[in-house]
Order: C-alpha cells, then structure tokens, then sequence
C-alpha cells in the first residue's frame, strides 16, 4: 500500500490541515500506517498536483495562513480501484523479534527490558484505542454502532490496532517471563 491511500483513506471523513491529518495519523492511522508529518505534507502535495485532493487556502489572522484539503472525486474513483485490488498479505519485520531470535546466545538482560518497555508502550496505546472507540461510537452499544454506524471503516481498524497492541503486550510480558526464569547463560564466542 502506497502512503497516497492511507492519507487518501484519512481525507474520507472531512477536510484537514497537514497539521490536523499528521495529529489523525498519530491517533486513528498509526496502528496500521506509520508517516512522519513531512512525509505527509509531501503526499498531500504530489496528490493535489494529480488532482487526487484539492487544497484551498484559509487566511487566519495572527497565525500563518494554512491549507485545507479535500478528497475530490478522482481521489475517490483512486481509491475504489484500490479497494477492488487483491490485498498482499502482511509480514512482521521487527528487530525485538530478531534480538528475542538471539537470545541464546547474547545477554538476555538488554532484550528482558526491550520486552517490557514494548509491553508498556502497547498498554499506553491500548488506552488511547480504546478512547478512541468509546468517541468514534459516540456513545452507542458497539454491535449498534457496527451495524449501523456512519462510518464503521475507522472503528474496525481501530479494532485491528486495539487486538494487535493487545496480543503484542501479552507477549512480550510471556517472553520477558520466560526468559527472567532461565538460568543466566555465559555469552559464547562462535569459536
């Protein structure tokens, strides 16, 4: 998936500001798309000279002026051919993976604390997900909320974050137990 379609995807439920897409994408997005905030602006950019978005210009007195932007209706014809193509399947690439991979044979202590300082970076994130779902239902019963929900494409992935982070700090919190519980191996030289 190319970054045009995660901030195309984004761009569906209104028009934003680089400033307020980049703060959507650290909250709503980030569990699926990761972008730096000049990334962002320079994909908003490339899309409005394709006429995938249109920005409009707001003049705000004592602040800069900012841009807004828009999907227009090649943006949204963009993305249906997207959402027709087949999806590729998804693949981890980690280096705590690699490092928990090695354990065995390097000291076990610095991967112990990497595991524990995930877990809580996946708790911090499970809390902000789940407010998140709380204000995207806007008070309704969740099953109400996904049958008949405006727009229920936000709150499911929002759910795929949620499980994700979830599944990642149970474990990391089982494969930092399990290795505090082995007995401390003498790092070895390949000799």
């Amino acid at each position: 998936m190319a970054l045009r379609h995660a901030v195309l995807a984004a761009l569906l439920d209104g028009e934003y500001s680089g400033y307020q897409l980049a703060k959507g994408f650290d909250i709503g997005v980030a569990n699926f798309w990761h972008a730096l905030p000049q990334q962002l602006y320079a994909e908003l950019a490339k899309l409005e000279a394709e006429g995938l978005v249109a920005g409009r210009e707001v003049v705000q007195e004592g602040r800069p002026n900012k841009r807004l932007f828009r999907v227009t209706g090649e943006g949204l014809a963009e993305m249906e051919r997207f959402a027709a193509r087949a999806a590729k399947p998804s693949f981890i690439r980690d280096d705590l993976l690699v490092k928990v991979q090695a354990v065995d044979g390097v000291a076990a202590a610095p991967v112990i604390e990497q595991l524990q300082e995930r877990a809580a970076i996946a708790d911090a994130k499970i809390e902000v997900l789940e407010k998140l779902l709380v204000r995207l239902r806007g008070g309704a019963d969740e099953d109400d909320f996904l049958r008949a929900g405006e727009r229920v494409g936000p709150y499911l992935t929002c759910l795929r974050g949620l499980a994700f982070e979830r599944e990642s700090r149970d474990w990391c919190r089982r494969a930092a137990a399990v290795l505090q519980g082995r007995p401390v191996v003498t790092v070895r030289s390949g000799e």
